[in-house]
């Protein structure tokens, strides 16, 4: 019966005069989705809505899907769509929908109209009084409950009049590449695929690096990361992954730098590395999945000497979370298994059994002043070898 869905949306109707910039994003963006699903669609724009109309047979389900996994859609509704023909005509186009929606009809119910044209020669209080009563003439077992109605019937009257009564929960935040775009720093864990999808939630279109460092981590190790990044893509789009080869700076950290001060400098390389890529990307800004105090890398010490290095802010999207929070979020975009597999990076094999908890600036470079000999080479050789794939969700 449905051929058509109502796209609804929320923040964007606050953009003002700027509003129809989000609203053409959010159509390329529900266009991109529904590449791969079963049917042919067109996606426009119409006085404050967003439609999708299918073209001849679809995939209904996988419809609704794809539209769920786009950002800024509150809500999906679908829809008949119908000419205005007079009320006598819209009489028989609600009661037919009823009956197809609704075999069990034993059920409490309101009609909710509104008119965007207000030439039509009806109030909208007199349509949902007349309405009302075709709908229990011809569906005695219904009854009317206009305060907790199990069942909303709503009535748009535009230029064609839009008939729906399901409204499908959608992710809703901001349509993706609308707020620019973030470097996400993409280890094997749980938690940096939730900050790359938080942050893509907003609107952030995503790059991503990761750093390996082989024979010490397998490429096992590497396609998890690309699987990870693959499963975020289904939100986010396609992701351009960098993967950097990082063993050599890491042996010289491990090598000349106390023990305990590790995971600290080599999360200082990282970052600037990280930020080079985001230069050439021409991003905003650094995304990591770091959250107060979750290991000794992340107290507000730790934190505090790790932005120094960085010249491009850094978002933290996890920042107050606690674990249990983190990992609900991973389940429901799908990382969470993918996360869990056994396969370790290059921060786990290399960390110290009593990591500095309080560092200090001075302390730090003090350390780093025994890497200049060699560091700016390697650095520059991780740079120059690092694989750049472009991961998408396509079959």
């Amino acid at each position: 019966m449905y051929r058509a869905f109502l796209i609804k949306y929320a923040e964007i109707v606050l953009k003002g005069k700027n509003r129809y910039l989000f609203e053409e994003a959010l159509v390329r963006n529900i266009s991109y989705q529904l590449k791969n699903v079963e049917g042919s669609f067109s996606v426009r724009r119409e006085n404050g809505r967003v439609y999708v109309e299918a073209d001849g047979a679809y995939d209904y389900d996988g419809t609704v899907e794809a539209l769920q996994g786009v950002f800024g859609i509150t809500g999906i509704c679908p829809v008949v769509l119908t000419e205005d023909e007079g009320f006598e005509r819209l009489a028989e186009t609600v009661t037919d929908f009823v009956a197809a929606s609704f075999p069990d009809r034993s059920f409490t119910f309101k009609v909710d109209a509104r008119r965007a044209r207000k030439n039509y020669p009806m109030t909208s209080m007199e349509i949902n009084a007349a309405l009302g009563e075709r709908i229990l003439m011809a569906f005695p077992e219904t009854k009317v409950d206009v305060h907790h109605p199990q069942v909303m019937i709503s009535v748009e009257i535009r230029p064609l009049i839009n008939i729906y009564a399901t409204e499908i929960p959608g992710p809703g935040g901001m349509p993706l590449g609308t707020a620019g775009r973030g470097m996400l720093l993409l280890s094997g864990g749980i938690d940096s695929p939730v900050a790359g999808y938080m942050v893509a939630r907003r609107g952030v279109a995503l790059e991503a690096t990761y750093f390996h460092a082989p024979p010490y981590t397998s490429e096992r190790a590497k396609q998890k990361v690309v699987d990870l990044a693959r499963k975020l893509s289904a939100w986010a789009g396609p992701v351009k992954l960098h993967v950097v080869n990082f063993t050599d700076i890491q042996l010289d950290i491990y090598e000349k730098c106390p023990h305990e001060q590790l995971t600290i400098i080599m999360r200082r390389y990282m970052m600037s590395i990280a930020e080079h890529f985001a230069g050439e990307g021409k991003c905003l800004g650094l995304i990591t999945g770091e959250s107060i105090g979750q290991v000794a890398s992340q107290t507000m010490q730790s934190l505090a000497v790790t932005n120094e290095v960085c010249h491009m802010p850094v978002y933290r999207p996890l920042i107050a979370m606690d674990k249990q929070e983190i990992v609900k979020i991973a389940e429901k975009i799908d990382t969470y298994e993918t996360s869990i597999l056994p396969f370790e990076d290059c921060c786990t094999i290399f960390v110290a059994k009593h990591p500095v908890t309080k560092p200090t600036l001075k302390s730090i470079e003090r350390s780093e002043k025994r890497l200049k000999e060699v560091m700016d080479e390697l650095v520059k050789k991780a740079v120059d070898t690092a694989e750049t794939i472009v991961v998408t969700n396509e079959p």
